[in-house]
């Protein structure tokens, strides 16, 4: 990939993982090796800590939704550490892909109630949540789906809408592809972590096609959180 291959967003790539007819076993893989990937570069762990853990109670339950849990790794750190910290968390983690359904369903339970559905189909169904999140799902989104994602996102969120997702960049390209060779035989963390950077945004290029009220702030280590605080009542 040269320098110039990471100038703008390449969004005509597709991910391996997203064929229907991808090899089941290097995707069966590939979800167990979310939760490496994520426990190294995500930052979820510092995001509970300031933006989630604050707004949770002892004997008040907060409730969370996941958009698009992929491993399921991301819901269920969340509702360990907030057990652990003696807070009350109900967890929903939505997903459209079967195949993740059946990943998660093979896991010991965490206390997280996992659903094969979109954002519609929550909103169409009157849900609410005090916090939504989603990790690494921003850059999958055309022109049509994103906004309908961010929309989705507002009506379903009492409080809270976090999403956490790469910030395109050579320097994470590159140290990327060099860490995770040792993947490429067997899943696709490899080919498509870094087909991923090539399809993620710069933080002004979010925030250029976000609506008013969402908020792009770039992370350790080159990551974008965009959030968006209140929601409708």
């Amino acid at each position: 990939m040269t320098r110039a291959g990471l100038t703008r967003r390449d969004t005509e790539v597709r991910e391996f993982m997203d064929d229907p007819d991808c090899d089941p076993d290097r995707l069966q893989h590939t979800y167990q090796h979310f939760s490496t990937i994520n426990r190294l570069l995500s930052g979820w762990r510092s995001i509970y800590r300031r933006s989630i853990r604050p707004r949770l109670d002892a004997d008040r339950p907060t409730t969370l939704l996941d958009i698009g849990f992929g491993g399921g790794d991301i819901c269920r750190a969340l509702a360990r550490w907030a057990a652990r910290d003696g807070l009350s968390l109900r967890t929903t983690a939505i997903d459209p892909d079967e195949r993740a359904l059946r990943h998660v369903r093979r896991l010991p339970d965490a206390g997280v109630h996992f659903e094969q559905a979109s954002s519609a189909d929550l909103v169409a169904r009157r849900e609410r949540y005090d916090v939504v999140i989603s990790n690494h799902l921003l850059h999958h989104l055309d022109a049509v789906a994103l906004p309908a994602l961010l929309a989705d996102s507002v009506t379903l969120a009492r409080h809270l809408v976090i999403h956490n997702d790469l910030s395109r960049g050579r320097a994470g390209y590159g140290v990327y592809a060099v860490a995770t060779l040792p993947f490429a035989r067997r899943s696709f963390i490899h080919q498509d972590g870094l087909l991923s950077i090539r399809r993620s945004y710069r933080r002004r290029e979010l925030q250029a096609v976000v609506p008013p009220g969402w908020q792009v702030r770039s992370m350790f280590p080159q990551r974008l959180l965009l959030t968006h605080e209140g929601g409708h009542r």
